[in-house]
């Protein structure tokens, strides 16, 4: 991973000079498939989180830090708010709602092109203190600006936002305005990560879910919900190649000729996507072995979830 791009060691100094540097947490909520990760990734300057047109795709709550001039964000994105029927959905919702608290601020996202849903703003903020930033993605779908300031008036009438911010996370539209706003609701307070680091995950989480995003993406509909990728072993060799042994875990014997393809075809084209996103993050040659593994019924059994950090 290349930290060039984030270093900012003028902020801290500032702060180790005694002049104001604020710092904190800030949840990244909203319901499925309305951009978070892809808002996450926009702000960080890098892929740390997978993303992909189906739903649920993030599981896990993860932290994504940003430096700025005299201050430290960290952004937590964080599954879906969804009704979960699953045991790993319910889980992912539990990750979801439990970062609404012990938080600074709220960004709640939503899609440009959906209605105003005070059920929605009701269940989810209901019981809400701090402050909430309303984020309007995808305005790129919208055709005029009478549209949007229509939305942003049906909005605006179901909870008291400190700010409402459309953006466009996938075109990168507002993303820099939307981080000078959050940057004003921060506590004063010392960086609370290196100024180095993009994450706190482990470089073994983000090449697993880098093979399961390309799992989602490939795959048809009835199969990436029942996957999950174990890497096996992660061994840097004297050359500096790095050898990733990784296991994609899916629930039916069924399952395993999707994955696998005719001829492996498709488990060929899995791991060349994944191993240049992964050469990427790593900034290094990678040997990427991948197979895969019939569990059955892991998603419902909580042994197997709690192994896989999904509880």
């Amino acid at each position: 991973m290349d930290n060039k791009e984030v270093n900012n060691e003028g902020a801290v100094h500032n702060y180790m000079n005694n002049k104001k540097f604020t710092s904190g947490f800030v949840s990244i909520i909203g319901r499925p498939n309305v951009g978070k990760s892809t808002l996450l990734n926009a702000i960080i300057g890098e892929k740390i989180v997978i993303t992909s047109d189906k739903p649920q795709t993030t599981r896990n709550r993860i932290q994504g830090i940003h430096n700025i001039p005299g201050g430290q964000i960290v952004f937590i994105d964080t599954p879906g708010i969804h009704a979960g029927r699953s045991r790993l959905n319910k889980s992912m919702v539990d990750v979801a709602r439990s970062a609404i608290s012990g938080v600074d601020l709220l960004m709640l996202v939503v899609e440009a092109t959906t209605a105003a849903d005070p059920a929605f703003i009701q269940d989810v903020l209901g019981k809400v203190k701090i402050p909430v930033v309303l984020v309007i993605n995808k305005i790129d779908l919208l055709s005029d600006k009478n549209q949007m300031l229509k939305k942003i008036t049906d909005w605006a009438a179901l909870h008291p936002f400190k700010e409402i911010v459309p953006v466009s996370a996938g075109r990168n539209d507002g993303v820099d305005h939307l981080v000078s706003v959050v940057s004003g609701y921060l506590p004063e307070g010392p960086a609370m990560f290196p100024d180095d680091i993009l994450t706190d995950m482990p470089e073994k989480f983000i090449v697993a879910e880098m093979i399961r995003e390309k799992v989602f993406r490939l795959t048809r509909d009835e199969v990436p919900y029942s996957t999950a990728v174990v890497v096996e072993s992660f061994i840097e060799r004297e050359n500096g190649v790095i050898a990733i042994a990784a296991a994609i875990m899916i629930e039916r014997d069924t399952q395993k000729g999707i994955i696998i393809g005719s001829k492996g075809e498709m488990l060929k084209k899995i791991g060349t996507q994944a191993r240049q996103d992964i050469e990427r993050l790593l900034d290094t040659k990678i040997y990427l072995e991948l197979f895969v593994k019939v569990v059955e019924n892991w998603s419902e059994r909580p042994s197997k979830l709690r192994e896989l950090g999904y509880e």
